[in-house]
């Protein structure tokens, strides 16, 4: 009963027994982070959908994702079964975007469309992933994806300006209508506004 309740509340028991008598039941878990909840709904806020992907007993990673906040868990995962759970929310048309910390997430944050490891796990997680969050706080994982939809935004505008410069210039410098000093200024004020859009990018905060 008390191995029950202890794994109904998302901690591992563990049965002490000698002289062939179960004496006691120690309690171990993982302590969840302070801001892990917060962590979640930043990326609810993004319109992201968070799941719990992990090698935890169902009990205990319930308990878990009650805890912070998210609805949908794949508990009591192998490694290899990771991958598999990835590549089936990408069969459903879903980019994914994974964090993760260990030597058994390392083909699953390969296999996903962002793969984000924690610089306080190990090295093949590290290795596997396609971005690495100094902070053992998941928070970053927020912060890197809007800094990351930022960085898209102005690549996509600074695309937009140059095509515009020039599906508007090279016809009339073409046709003769357009002075030439008034174009070499033209350009370099066009490569003055690229860079100038993308230095924007460093006045990037991540989130208090």
């Amino acid at each position: 009963r008390r191995k029950a309740e202890a794994e109904a509340a998302g901690r591992t028991a563990i049965a002490v027994a000698w002289d062939g008598e179960a004496r006691a039941v120690l309690e171990v878990a993982d302590a969840v982070k302070d801001t892990s909840a917060e962590a979640i709904e930043r990326l609810r806020a993004l319109g992201l959908t968070p799941i719990l992907l992990t090698g935890d007993n169902r009990a205990v990673a319930e308990a878990v994702a009650a805890e912070v906040g998210i609805e949908k868990v794949y508990a009591e995962v192998m490694p290899e079964d990771k991958v598999h759970v990835v590549k089936k929310l990408q069969a459903e048309g879903r980019s994914v975007a994974m964090v993760g910390d260990g030597v058994n997430d390392a083909a699953a944050l390969a296999q996903a469309d962002l793969g984000l490891a924690m610089g306080t796990g190990t090295d093949a997680a590290i290795e596997a992933g396609d971005l690495t969050l100094v902070r053992g706080d998941l928070r970053a994982a927020a912060d890197a994806i809007r800094l990351s939809r930022k960085t898209l935004g102005t690549i996509r505008t600074n695309l937009f300006w140059a095509f515009a410069y020039n599906v508007a210039a090279l016809p009339l410098a073409a046709a003769g209508l357009l002075n030439p000093m008034i174009a070499g200024a033209a350009m370099a004020f066009s490569s003055v506004f690229v860079v100038g859009n993308s230095l924007r990018l460093r006045g990037f905060r991540a989130a208090a």
